[in-house]
């Protein structure tokens, strides 16, 4: 039996896809990069931008002729397209066998005539993806109990459900056993690790527990919400080596009323003190941000209160986006998506041109500096060596080095997205 996984979204979706693969193969499944030579085709969808949606849509269009073609193929949709109920989603695409709500890979498995208690219950413990490259995605915890206005995450991957830290370390070990030097840890809140556990142990005595592992060299973790992170685990992790100076912390509006909409759960003042904090104690920090624009009822005062934050907070990178009405959330029920489309694109535009100035200078800071990079690989275009350095900056570079190497690299240019240098040679003793 041959299988194939199309996968759309986010870092956890990529590690979701990559555990149904191993445990498919596992069972006996052989993976095919060709949808139409496959017995059981999955997409792994994406619900928190229309964009992705629409992606998906697009697919299983082209999915529907080909299992007309060949109607005893297996087609599976997964991920947060697919909420408790499904009769809406059957009645658009009955050409789809099951539909399988994020990390529900049971019922495709038992779709499949397989037994799921073969792969070691929830989670799958003993079930490790074969890594891609020298990087890995390891989620620790699952879901969301945040429940923000716009947001359907909550809905789609359900209330929040922390790994046993014993077995991430396992899979970490795994990993790091079959060539991995960098680890992300992710959750959809990453800080809120280990509240249902016993022992309510926390995201930095997760990050101490996988610290010690040989050949591990660094370790990751996002994304970030602000009341989560805790002096606590900020403290416990500047004090570990191998953890980077990186950190993925979503703001989404600078404006107190806005958040307050959002039902964010922090205001503007308490969002400045995280940053205070992190930038106090890892002064070199990399830190990038998210922001919505156009979200219901947002006047241009309030744009104009996120806009001067971006200003004064100054971040490595802000992923914007507009606001789009997802169904099933507060917001699409309750608040009237008011905002013109073409006030939104010009809050976009604004916000994209004030961070490609910020970011051009944080990062021509940079220049003539060394830089611990480690290596990912070669670009197919112009050949050169490219990772990234512990605060996240994408370097291209000229040199020698093995994949999963950490390189010193001299910053000879630099611009808003990336930076290029070459390795650096030390000067001979004289």
């Amino acid at each position: 039996m041959k299988y194939h996984i199309w996968t759309v979204g986010c870092q956890m979706n990529v590690a979701d896809s990559a555990k149904l693969g191993a445990g498919l193969e596992r069972l006996g499944f052989e993976a095919v990069a060709d949808a139409g030579s496959a017995d059981v085709v999955v997409l792994n969808t994406c619900a928190v931008r229309q964009g992705a949606e629409d992606r998906a849509v697009s697919k299983l269009g082209r999915l529907k002729k080909l299992k007309a073609r060949r109607p005893e193929m297996t087609v599976a949709l997964m991920g947060c397209m697919v909420g408790q109920r499904t009769a809406d989603l059957q009645k658009r695409f009955p050409y789809v066998d099951v539909f399988a709500r994020p990390q529900h890979f049971d019922d495709i498995l038992l779709a499949l005539g397989s037994d799921p208690a073969q792969l070691g219950g929830e989670f799958w413990p003993e079930t490790v993806s074969e890594p891609q490259g020298q990087l890995a995605y390891v989620p620790v915890i699952e879901g969301c109990d945040k429940f923000c206005t716009y947001c359907i995450v909550p809905l789609r991957r359900g209330r929040e459900r922390s790994r046993p830290r014993d077995e991430v370390v396992h899979e970490v070990a795994a990993l790091v056993r079959r060539g991995v030097r960098e680890v992300t840890l992710l959750g959809q809140t990453v800080e809120a690790y280990g509240h249902d556990l016993d022992g309510r142990p926390d995201l930095s005595d997760l990050m101490g527990a996988i610290h010690s592992l040989p050949g591990l060299e660094r370790i990751r973790f996002l994304t970030s919400y602000p009341p989560d992170m805790t002096d606590r685990i900020l403290e416990g992790i500047a004090q570990l080596d191998k953890v980077c100076e990186w950190f993925s912390l979503p703001v989404q509006s600078g404006d107190d009323a806005v958040l307050s909409a959002m039902r964010r759960g922090y205001t503007v003042a308490q969002f400045r003190d995280r940053i205070a904090k992190v930038r106090s104690l890892m002064p070199q920090a990399g830190i990038t941000t998210d922001i919505i624009v156009g979200f219901p009822g947002e006047t241009d005062a309030q744009f104009a209160s996120t806009y001067r934050l971006l200003e004064e907070l100054r971040f490595d990178k802000v992923h914007v986006a507009m606001y789009s009405p997802r169904p099933g959330t507060f917001a699409w029920r309750k608040l009237e998506d008011a905002v013109p489309e073409d006030v939104k694109k010009e809050r976009l535009r604004a916000v994209e041109h004030l961070q490609e100035r910020i970011a051009g200078e944080i990062n021509r800071g940079l220049f003539g500096t060394t830089q611990p990079v480690l290596v990912e690989g070669r670009g197919e275009r112009d050949g050169r060596l490219f990772g990234r350095t512990r605060s996240g900056k994408l370097v291209h570079f000229e040199g020698t080095a093995a994949a999963g190497a950490v390189i010193e690299v001299r910053i000879s240019h630099t611009s808003p997205w990336s930076l290029s240098g070459e390795v650096a040679v030390p000067a001979p003793a004289t």
